[in-house]
């Protein structure tokens, strides 16, 4: 999570105990809650709005508005997110009746939370290129490598912007690559021999290293000279890691890998993906249960063929399993061999398309889960003649199956639906970085954005 969400979150927090605040003065003349409310319970019930608000804001995508929100796009996710808080909301108080906002008060208490929300917004500007707390970025290098790392910078928000490219490989500029020649022209710095104070003049805190050749190139000792002063020094792969939240493939050698933080689990990781493994799959089960009669005879009813998917997919260790899953296609689908699953599959039956978009049809790989075959979270599982071949064509492939595949993985919520050898390899990137930063925090963000790839039908 980068500063600017992080400040986005704080001071929404701000604003949604504000509008309780100003929502209980409206409507009982003070702003405190009602009367009858004991301490603890106004406290629970405070907590539970703003967690609430700020959990719809996330789903809704406030925050991750584009720079170039219009007032008008932003107004409207923030109603979006204050009617997902509502539904929410009545959810929570329909189970826990205790903990329901007095006569009323919840009604207002929204709807001041989205009027400071979308005022906060726009007074903010949250589409100007001005990112608050963003770091300034100095890139070594005026080639293909550093003109892509620039490229990241400039044409998204974040925790980092551009201060400018700094010459240290003359006469290598592909400027006819670039969107915007004049504008990559103008911030290139010509070479000199002080580094530490041309950052300084920059005003940069990070310097990243992007030359295709270093030898002879690269200034060792100005470098040594920025990092001991409290500029921070990041070779290309881990910057675009940082940015994208993803890895950079063609940059990576066997040495980063080993060097890099990360690509670590302790016997504590094992155990905590093992249990959340158990819990989250027998949760899903149980909930899933009034749904089964449903599901089979939807699929039984709508074409002839047996109720579950089996097939041959390749898990850790490259060991093989039979994962299950609810039929969605035709039972003849494949009678001419193995090919990739298209979008719009003329295979799928119309009871599967369903399946498919709401992810009903994964249900049956919890039963994967709790025999031990498959994770709740990781890299998906591909089928055995996919992988042979992506392995021969893609050099890290393999490395995806160090852990467990998943039912859901940060590669499935992050780039949409693919069928080529060049999807595999954008997916590979996440997967890696999922490998390499596997954590608690982690897989909290991958099962939110799991619940929005399944509201909204986004990803694979």
């Amino acid at each position: 999570m980068d500063l600017r969400v992080a400040f986005y979150i704080f001071t929404d927090a701000v604003l949604a105990i504000a509008a309780l605040l100003l929502a209980a003065g409206v409507r009982f003349g003070s702003p405190v809650l009602a009367q009858e409310w004991r301490p603890e319970q106004g406290v629970m019930g405070g907590v539970l709005f703003v967690s609430v608000t700020l959990f719809s804001s996330y789903l809704m995508e406030v925050y991750s508005l584009p720079r170039e929100s219009r007032k008008r796009d932003i107004l409207a996710a923030c109603t979006q997110g204050g009617c997902a808080a509502f539904f929410f909301l009545s959810v929570v108080y329909y189970l826990w009746p205790e903990l329901m906002l007095g006569r009323g008060l919840l009604f207002f208490a929204l709807g001041f939370f989205v009027v400071l929300q979308a005022s906060w917004y726009a007074l903010t500007n949250v589409n100007s290129r001005k990112v608050p707390f963003a770091q300034r970025v100095l890139i070594l290098g005026t080639g293909d490598l550093a003109c892509q790392l620039g490229g990241l910078l400039t044409s998204q928000s974040g925790s980092f912007t551009l201060a400018g490219y700094l010459e240290c490989d003359p006469g290598h500029r592909p400027e006819q690559t670039v969107h915007d020649p004049e504008r990559f022209r103008s911030l290139i710095i010509p070479a000199e021999d002080d580094l530490l104070q041309i950052a300084r003049e920059q005003k940069a805190s990070v310097i990243v290293v992007a030359l295709a050749e270093r030898r002879g190139v690269l200034p060792l000792q100005e470098m040594m000279r920025c990092k001991l002063n409290g500029i921070e020094i990041l070779d290309a792969p881990t910057f675009y890691e940082l940015v994208q939240e993803k890895l950079l493939l063609e940059e990576m050698t066997p040495s980063w890998i080993i060097f890099s933080s990360g690509f670590r689990r302790t016997a504590l990781i094992n155990v905590y993906k093992r249990c959340i493994d158990i819990l989250l799959s027998l949760t899903g089960l149980v909930l899933s249960a009034p749904l089964l009669p449903f599901i089979v005879l939807a699929v039984k009813l709508d074409s002839p063929g047996p109720l579950f998917y089996r097939q041959r997919r390749v898990g850790l260790g490259e060991k093989t399993f039979t994962l299950y899953k609810f039929r969605s296609m035709r039972e003849d689908a494949e009678r001419d061999g193995a090919v990739w699953a298209q979008k719009n599959d003329a295979r799928i039956t119309r009871v599967g398309a369903i399946l498919r978009n709401s992810r009903i049809d994964e249900i049956p790989q919890l039963i994967n889960v709790l025999r031990g075959e498959m994770s709740f979270i990781g890299p998906r599982p591909e089928r055995p003649e996919f992988v042979e071949k992506l392995r021969q064509e893609i050099y890290y492939y393999s490395k995806r199956h160090t852990i467990k595949p998943g039912v859901t993985g940060w590669a499935q919520v992050r780039y949409p639906y693919g069928s080529t050898a060049q999807d595999a390899i954008e997916k590979l990137r996440y997967d890696l970085y999922y490998i390499k930063n596997l954590s608690v925090f982690l897989d909290t963000r991958i099962i939110f954005e799991t619940v929005k790839v399944v509201l909204f039908g986004r990803g694979r």
